[in-house]
């Protein structure tokens, strides 16, 4: 929650103002490592450790004043554990909980805008301060007549800094994740789209009515109610749901049982939008969900939904089958579709990245291959993260100057990661649904 953290009084908002901050960043980061590497001529054993904690503590301070796009990427990041140093998961992890709330006065602002009243004239109580902020957007609690109600305020001059943002976080991303430009290039595209959608409230408002009516059958699922009078362009109003993040949740050390129950909620509410709705709620990070007292969990968040296309779709769930039962030809068809390998590469390069991405997504189809699975299994991860590091310090890989992957499966990958670490995290052992052809 945000009872700790010092309001700001302001977003730079300008990309004058965003660009200048970005470059004092930079500064900083260029100080530490000079400072990394003259404490490396004494003594020339001394690891990076301390290196990536004062870079993260630069970087999360400069995003978390910024907000908007730029702390989406951090939070973003730090849900695949596979992606970055330890220090800055720890540190960007806060972007998945809580990021410095905006001000009371700023709030009345976007009241003002949208609504000619204040917060005060529109419900009966609003609390002054934020109970949850994070990179896009702040909650506040209010009431009106007996409902009670979670009002989420989009931050000043997000949605027109997304571009310009992303063009400026980009520097920082080659450094710690170690891309070549082509490959962040081809997915800054896609990451661009989604972070534009989850700006507009309008179209989060839709889909979240959309996908909670679909799912709404699913045992042990629980979406609010969204109203529209009480909504506009940057400012979403729905039912308050009573509950715990999953971090608060898991301190009162609930049961196996209890574990299970949501774990299988998770599992059964990605299952049917993946494979049904072929689309997907692909944020799956912690501070989306509230897990109540009954064991219910509920979902409050659907700025960012991925659509899947139909043929991304059959391409890539067909490598996850146990028995790949695929003559090469079509197998190179389906490499070729889902831009694992091209006409660029050479007949070694083909056969070396086809079988990086066979292992790959056989070592992540593996909860697929077995009626239940038991995500308190560690050595599952370590694996996942083993194959990583082995893949992305391989010579080849590091040679090729492609990028890797269809754009869709960016946020595909992002929602399956997230899951599997939820699950991780919950020390859950679930059904694992699949669709009767995937079996």
């Amino acid at each position: 929650m945000t009872d700790n953290l010092d309001e700001q009084q302001a977003i730079p908002v300008s990309k004058v103002q965003r660009a200048a901050k970005f470059i004092s960043t930079g500064a900083k980061v260029g100080g530490n490592y000079v400072k990394h590497y003259a404490k490396k001529m004494v003594n020339p054993g001394m690891d990076r450790e301390e290196l990536h904690q004062n870079n993260a503590t630069d970087i999360y301070s400069s995003l978390s004043q910024l907000k908007g796009s730029a702390l989406k990427v951090a939070q973003m990041m730090s849900m695949d554990k596979n992606l970055l140093p330890r220090a800055y998961q720890d540190k960007f992890t806060m972007a998945q909980y809580s990021a410095p709330p905006l001000s009371y006065p700023l709030v009345v602002k976007t009241f003002q805008k949208y609504f000619g009243k204040t917060p005060d004239q529109v419900f009966d109580t609003f609390t002054r301060s934020a109970v949850n902020a994070a990179s896009i957007g702040q909650v506040h609690q209010a009431t009106l007549g007996e409902k009670t109600l979670a009002v989420k305020i989009q931050y000043p001059g997000i949605a027109d800094s997304v571009s310009s943002d992303l063009k400026l976080v980009r520097p920082f991303a080659l450094r710690i994740l170690n891309m070549n430009e082509k490959e962040l290039d081809h997915y800054m595209e896609e990451v661009e789209e989604k972070l534009l959608e989850e700006t507009d409230y309008v179209l989060e408002v839709k889909r979240s009515r959309e996908i909670s009516g679909e799912c709404s059958h699913i045992p042990n699922l629980k979406f609010p109610t969204y109203y529209d009078e009480l909504s506009a362009e940057r400012i979403i109003t729905m039912d308050w749901i009573e509950g715990a993040h999953m971090k608060e949740w898991l301190e009162t050390n609930p049961s196996q049982k209890s574990r299970n129950q949501i774990g299988q909620a998770l599992w059964d509410f990605y299952h049917h939008q993946v494979h049904n709705l072929k689309q997907v709620h692909a944020d799956p990070h912690p501070g989306n969900f509230i897990i109540q007292d009954n064991d219910q969990l509920g979902i409050i968040d659907f700025g960012c939904v991925k659509i899947i296309p139909e043929d991304f779709y059959q391409g890539y769930f067909a490598l996850i089958k146990k028995d790949l039962l695929i003559n090469s030809n079509e197998l190179d068809q389906v490499f070729f579709d889902l831009e694992f390998i091209s006409d660029k590469d050479s007949p070694d390069e083909q056969e070396y990245f086809k079988s990086v991405f066979k292992e790959m997504i056989s070592l992540l189809g593996k909860p697929f291959h077995v009626e239940k699975f038991d995500f308190s299994d560690d050595s599952f991860f370590e694996k996942i993260f083993e194959l990583g590091d082995r893949v992305s310090n391989d010579k080849l890989f590091k040679k090729s100057n492609q990028a890797r992957g269809s754009r869709h499966g960016l946020y595909v990958n992002r929602t399956y990661f997230g899951l599997y670490n939820l699950l991780n995290q919950l020390q859950a052992e679930v059904v694992t649904t699949k669709p009767d052809w995937l079996e």
